[in-house]
């Protein structure tokens, strides 16, 4: 409960700008402090959302991700800096979150996320942002984000484009939206086709600020709603997402209870659910 919290006189000042707004103030600021939130990948996506949650005081912050920083990574990936080249990520971006915020608590999570150990990960988390690039992680998260009842805050970036929205329990999720898995070697990644660097601000930006209400229970989330950035022509578009009830996840029949392969399931080798951030 936000009361059991003090506001130290440096969090008081550090925090000012939430405070003096009438949908934060003190009560708001307190329920971030206390909040926990869990980032999948701390790569373009993950790190504009972990550093805009750093900065806004959310006690608890996990991060997943199995991978070492890389020079190409530099080109957006912003929790990373030169001399962290080989460093693992979660240990780069734990240091960089400090360093924005020294009142947060980093939870390195240093593996690849499969059906074995999404459950646990995820379980003690309010929140779940997935900046995840590769299809087999997407459907898990989605399954296990839904099958624990977790709010879920979408993000995806290619090229020129990205999209965000945000699946709440029970009012549609990730396979609404895509029924079925492209198949391999259909949909590029960020390695195989490129993106913008500035692409993964703006639609990590988004999920942060979209957490950010979640946590807070302020304004209209983009569930039931998928957000679209053209960045060359920068125009932001709006679609309606509606439940599927015919969904085998959250549909009226649901015939997914469980996690599975979601390698197979997307038509690739069997990797036990690797886990990379773009």
């Amino acid at each position: 409960m936000t009361q059991d919290v003090k506001l130290t006189p440096q969090q008081v000042k550090r925090y000012s700008r939430h405070i003096i707004m009438p949908q934060v103030g003190s009560a708001g600021q307190r329920k971030l402090m206390q909040a926990k939130v869990l980032i999948i990948g701390a790569g373009g996506l993950g790190s504009p959302s972990a550093v805009y949650l750093a900065l806004a005081g959310v006690g608890t912050i996990g991060l997943v991700d199995f991978d070492t920083v890389d020079l190409s990574n530099l080109q957006r990936q912003i929790l990373h800096h030169n001399d962290d080249v080989g460093k693992p990520k979660v240990q780069s971006a734990k240091e960089a979150m400090h360093a924005y915020n020294p009142d947060i608590k980093v939870v390195m999570h240093q593996t690849r996320i499969t059906s074995e150990n999404a459950f646990d990960i995820i379980k003690d988390y309010d929140v779940v942002v997935n900046g995840a690039d590769n299809f087999p992680s997407r459907y898990l998260v989605n399954d296990a984000c839904y099958l624990l009842k977790k709010p879920l805050v979408d993000g995806s970036i290619l090229i020129f484009d990205g999209q965000s929205t945000v699946f709440l329990p029970g009012k549609g999720c990730y396979r609404c939206l895509f029924p079925e898995p492209p198949g391999p070697g259909e949909v590029p990644n960020c390695s195989e086709a490129g993106v913008l660097g500035a692409m993964t601000g703006i639609i990590g930006s988004i999920q942060a600020a979209e957490t950010l209400k979640l946590l807070l229970g302020i304004g209209e989330s983009l569930a039931g709603r998928l957000l679209v950035v053209d960045a060359l022509t920068m125009e932001f578009r709006t679609m309606k997402l509606r439940r599927n009830a015919k969904c085998p996840l959250c549909g009226d029949h649901p015939t997914i209870k469980e996690l599975i392969d979601y390698e197979i399931f997307c038509g690739l080798p069997s990797l036990n659910g690797q886990t990379v951030a773009h």
